[in-house]
């Protein structure tokens, strides 16, 4: 399944759109929407609905693309396991990418130590 930045960015390629024009018509920055497209940000519960509207979309199809884990259920997890915290509060301060992360547990999840 595509994520939500690329989803986005085909329907408004399909619908011959610029970023600026569905940036306007969404009245936001177009730097925000491309940030959205390149997935350094999410667009809030009330732009979701105006994208959806805006590319002829249902809103639930559009968020089947949001592969973001919901928020409260990490706050949640982090909450009880504070030693989960910590590894979410390290993996964000040494500005680990995800390629590093999924690399990582590929290598926990088989049982052979990381190569440097």
């Amino acid at each position: 399944m595509e994520p939500l930045g690329i989803y986005i960015d085909r329907l408004r390629d399909e619908r011959d759109l610029s970023l600026r024009e569905l940036a306007k018509r969404l009245d936001c920055s177009a730097p925000f929407l491309s940030d959205v497209i390149h997935g350094r940000r999410y667009p809030s519960d009330e732009m979701m609905t105006k994208i959806a509207k805006e590319l002829g979309v249902k809103e639930s199809e559009l968020r089947e693309h949001d592969l973001r884990p919901p928020i409260d259920e990490i706050r949640r997890r982090s909450l009880a396991d504070p030693q989960l915290a910590m590894a979410f509060r390290t993996v964000i301060d040494k500005n680990v990418s995800g390629e590093e992360l999924m690399k990582f547990l590929e290598h926990v999840r088989s049982g052979k130590a990381p190569k440097k």
